[in-house]
């Protein structure tokens, strides 16, 4: 049995990547912190758990790392085959404006929670010579106006990413998957038309298609594959 784990996999492109997942025969452990009940409806479609916590929160992150570890699914498998970090918040907000509790708030999800959990999971991983997959985003080495709160924690967690590929292997592989412009919240209509001018392709993703990396990612085909960030973006960084 293949176990994975995702961390926000009930909602947008979380959802799909357990979809997917769960329809390629993995038992799924989701994540979710407020979203319980679309959980439950996904993991009608294949084996699988709920974890729900707030990820901001050191207590609750510790104990859903504990509960994740000592899950039935992950002992009866033998260790978690994959780890999927994609957990993430995402607001616009002016430099000068944005509080240090924002900020951290922010870091507690882009990259402590990941940093920890990836921690607290590495023997569990490393029995099944495991995969950890980051999402990161498109924003690296470019300037977004009233997202430096946002980058800024992706960048650190794309850092991560790299550093934790040299240190977990050979048992392990980590890589990060950085989603162009694939969903636009409802407030951002008009900033998302603008970035889709600058997408080769022409079009905006799906969350399939983010699926579909981190199934490639998460499978034997890229077995020599550690470190990397592949890019899901219609060619926009090119």
């Amino acid at each position: 049995m293949r176990v994975a784990v995702i961390t926000g996999g009930a909602r947008r492109i979380g959802a799909a990547i357990t979809n997917m997942l769960l329809d390629d025969g993995w038992a799924v452990i989701i994540h979710c912190n407020r979203s319980v009940t679309q959980a439950r409806h996904l993991i009608k479609r294949g084996r699988g758990a709920i974890v729900s916590g707030d990820l901001s929160s050191d207590e609750e992150l510790f104990r859903i790392i504990e509960k994740i570890h000592d899950h039935e699914l992950v002992e009866s498998a033998g260790g978690i085959d994959l780890l999927i970090h994609n957990a993430s918040i995402y607001n616009t907000e002016d430099f000068a404006t944005v509080t240090p509790q924002e900020l951290r708030r922010f870091t507690s999800i882009h990259l402590d929670a990941p940093f920890f959990i990836t921690q607290g999971l590495v023997p569990k991983l490393k029995a099944k010579n495991g995969c950890v997959i980051g999402m990161v985003d498109t924003s690296w080495n470019h300037a977004w106006e009233e997202l430096a709160h946002y980058t800024a924690t992706k960048g650190a967690l794309r850092q991560l990413i790299v550093n934790l590929a040299g240190e977990l292997a050979p048992e392990i592989r980590v890589n990060g998957i950085a989603p162009g412009a694939i969903l636009a919240a409802s407030w951002e209509k008009e900033r998302f038309a603008k970035i889709l001018e600058k997408v080769p392709l022409g079009k905006a993703g799906k969350p399939e298609d983010i699926a579909n990396a981190c199934v490639f990612l998460g499978s034997y085909l890229s077995n020599y594959i550690t470190g990397q960030v592949l890019n899901v973006d219609g060619g926009m960084l090119t």
